[in-house]
């Protein structure tokens, strides 16, 4: 699509003239009544026509570059140097900014909107654009998505520019490469595929650009637009795209042979191929020692489990598959239930509702009083609906500890799709039982076995079995065991380490002694 645009307005583009005033009334059309759009001229003492044209708009530069800019330009004229040496003192002596010069109307055009700032000389057919764009911008602050105890507290903002330079302060290499892109016909948003080339497979690289540049639509707001024309699968599938606002994520994830794709106005950076297990690890569980950070994964997938079975299970055994309960057990739960006017079905799915709108509530009121309406709202209605007798006590603590575990997956993305499913096995469960969550496991497991990222398998290491990739999947090796990247297509340069190599914690283990002797 983006070669196709710059053909297309290579072909209706206008090549701009010597005369300033034919310039700036081009301009001056062309923004419209914009009341931020300036033009600010510059006359030489002896001469009332003007010498110079700045034009640029308000908010879009940094004020003090551009005051800086203006006086610089101000002496040259005043000094009455003609149009040549203005032109020459820009390209060789201009005190603030990148320059580039510009010879057609739509340049001129998409550099004011980009916040340029443009120089018009009299009697050039050329135009300068000066870098020196400003504005109001969000500080690097702490991700609030996905927060660590030990690792860095940067997250990336809304500025694509700043974002990749906190890529490229972790990345110190010419290898890694950083392609422009502009989608949205309105918008003309940028957005950057990055990628370390060496590592990332080309045929990645080449199906991603090829998917980007097919999307066509007028407007890109933010990285889940690109999401969704790109990723594989269908309505209701597992994400085979990852998303994150960790510089540190990123930057893991391109040393492993993945594709980062940056758009400006938004914080999240979508990743991919991306695989199954990739959505349960944390930044975080390459900081800490490898026995907890594979402690902690196993934790996350058993709550994947629970999050996604526990209320069907609930259901299906107190509706029809009694027997399965121990007897103590059973005769607790149809105590609790003996005047619970509901079935476990319609009980639960009015618990999970309501959980639902007290989750939303709480996101969407004020900062201040949202967590404090949610929890109390969460005690309040799930106490008084037991004292009711509309739902039992069981039911409460099954629809709480589910809730809780869906929180324990690091990818929100991950969780949203495990809630919607949630609801799926329960309505099954309540009308077969078991027979009905095996009806709906299977799909989903068949799903997952067979899906793909960018013709990377989703569930890598497992289907197919790669043994290198077993280092880092439920459990962690040492960082001087992981020698080799995980393959993800192709076997090029793969290697972290020296293959030989035995640090000296390794040459300790196998010598069966403390390091510190």
């Amino acid at each position: 699509m983006r070669d196709s645009c710059e053909n297309q307005n290579s072909r209706h583009s206008k090549v701009l003239t010597s005369s300033l005033e034919q310039t700036v009334l081009i301009l001056q059309q062309k923004m419209g009544k914009s009341t931020d759009f300036i033009i600010r001229e510059l006359s030489t003492p002896l001469s009332s026509s003007p010498s110079i044209a700045v034009s640029y708009i308000a908010g879009l530069v940094d004020q003090q570059l551009l005051a800086k800019l203006m006086e610089a330009l101000a002496l040259q004229v005043t000094e009455g140097a003609p149009s040549i040496h203005i032109e020459a003192w820009l390209g060789s002596q201009l005190p603030v900014g990148n320059l580039k010069s510009l010879d057609t109307e739509e340049d001129v055009v998409s550099s004011i909107l980009e916040g340029e700032v443009i120089i018009i000389v009299n009697g050039s057919i050329r135009v300068f654009a000066v870098g020196i764009s400003g504005g109001a911008k969000r500080a690097i602050e702490e991700p609030s998505s996905q927060t660590v105890i030990r690792g860095p507290k940067e997250g990336f903002t809304e500025d694509i520019a700043i974002n990749i330079a906190l890529l490229r302060r972790r990345i110190k290499s010419p290898d890694l490469c950083i392609e422009p892109l502009r989608i949205g016909k309105y918008t003309q948003t940028k957005v950057y595929v990055s990628y370390i080339q060496g590592i990332a497979d080309p045929e990645v690289v080449a199906e991603i650009m090829k998917r980007l540049n097919s999307i066509e639509i007028d407007s890109v707001l933010e990285s889940g637009y690109i999401e969704e024309f790109i990723q594989d699968g269908g309505i209701g599938c597992f994400p085979t795209i990852y998303n994150t606002e960790r510089p540190d994520s990123v930057a893991g994830g391109l040393l492993e042979g993945v594709v980062a794709i940056f758009v400006d106005g938004t914080p999240f950076v979508l990743l991919a191929p991306a695989t199954f297990f990739r959505f349960f690890t944390s930044s975080e569980d390459y900081y800490e020692r490898y026995d907890l950070s594979s402690f902690l994964r196993i934790i996350r997938l058993a709550s994947f489990a629970v999050s996604l079975f526990l209320p069907a299970l609930y259901i299906a055994t107190t509706t029809f598959q009694q027997e399965m309960l121990p007897t103590t057990l059973l005769i607790s739960l149809a105590a609790q239930r003996e005047n619970i006017p509901l079935p476990a079905l319609l009980e639960a799915l009015i618990m999970e509702l309501t959980f639902e709108v007290i989750r939303e509530a709480g996101i969407r009121m004020p900062r201040a009083i949202g967590p404090a309406i949610s929890i109390v709202g969460a005690l309040v209605l799930g106490q008084a609906a037991v004292q009711a007798g509309l739902v039992s006590a069981a039911m409460v603590i099954v629809v709480s500890f589910t809730a809780i575990s869906n929180f324990v997956i690091p990818s929100i993305t991950m969780a949203g799709v495990v809630r919607l499913l949630r609801f799926v096995l329960m309505i099954l469960a309540g009308s077969f039982g078991m027979y009905g969550i095996l009806v709906g496991f299977v799909p989903i497991l068949f799903r997952i076995v067979t899906a793909q990222s960018f013709g990377v398998p989703y569930f890598m290491t497992i289907t197919p079995i790669n043994k290198t990739n077993l280092k880092d999947l439920v459990i962690r090796a040492p960082w001087w065991l992981m020698k080799t990247r995980p393959k993800l297509i192709g076997d090029k340069n793969r290697h972290r380490q020296p293959v030989k190599s035995k640090p000296f914690a390794q040459q300790a283990m196998e010598n069966k002694r403390d390091p510190l002797e």
